[in-house]
């Protein structure tokens, strides 16, 4: 399988970032790794040898990047406040960094992407999609852990507008005018197992607060034999991808 992987410095991350990517043409798919993990994540664990046939077949062509929020978050680095920063900004370079290296690779100035992750990878895939709906069109969170504020060490009023305008569950309610317009024209994809360590009212929380928006989504239940686990995702995406392409 064709791989490439590009390193540059993030002007807005302030450190060294990586995108990796796997094929040669196709639909691009942005896949957020979990928690801290990194670029090369979803080879590790096996997510390319089940997407091969699709990656091969030149139907999609699947980008990942390092969930440098994550592991801001999960490492402790500097404070809670610093941490809601990191999280804004890596979004922020996902939309002006990623993007146009993603654009540039596919030769089209103006391709739309999907977006995809499972479990933290999850939030960043609904959040982007969310956030810059000009840009990117679908996005599947798999498992998703969509209210991150338990992950914070600090009081509720220590929660800054950098927290606030990450999280889709409380951004997209203060959505108007020609973003939410434009966001009722994409559609998130919410499976999730109901097996060990699986939490769906976090997905169900988040379809409705999309679904009372006017945003086009769907929660799909895989039942009690599914695991909060990579077994259930290898599963999962390229069966869903298959059906989108």
């Amino acid at each position: 399988m064709n791989k490439a992987v590009e390193r540059w410095h993030s002007e807005r991350l302030h450190r060294q970032v990586t995108l990796a990517r796997w094929g040669h043409h196709g639909q691009p798919v942005l896949l957020f790794p979990t928690a801290g993990g990194d670029a090369e994540e979803m080879e590790r664990w096996h997510m390319l040898g089940v997407l091969s046939h699709l990656v091969e077949a030149g139907r999609i062509k699947v980008y990942s990047c390092d969930s440098i929020a994550g592991e801001v978050l999960m490492s402790r680095e500097g404070n809670a406040q610093h941490q809601m920063w990191i999280q804004d900004q890596f979004h922020r370079y996902i939309r002006h960094e990623v993007i146009p290296a993603i654009r540039t690779d596919c030769k089209s100035p103006d391709i739309e992407v999907w977006s995809a992750g499972a479990s933290i990878g999850a939030f960043n895939a609904v959040a982007v999609l969310c956030r810059f709906p000009d840009v990117f069109s679908r996005a599947i969170g798999m498992s998703g852990t969509y209210d991150l504020r338990r992950f914070y060490d600090c009081h509720p009023g220590q929660f800054t507008d950098h927290f606030w305008v990450s999280s889709p569950l409380h951004f997209v309610p203060t959505l108007a005018g020609p973003h939410l317009d434009k966001l009722r024209t994409r559609f998130v994809l919410l499976p999730s197992g109901e097996g060990r360590a699986e939490d769906i009212g976090e997905s169900w929380r988040l379809a409705h607060v999309l679904g009372s928006h006017g945003i086009p989504n769907r929660v799909d239940s895989w039942g009690p034999d599914w695991p909060h686990d990579w077994v259930t995702w290898r599963k999962m995406l390229p069966q869903i991808l298959d059906d989108w392409t």
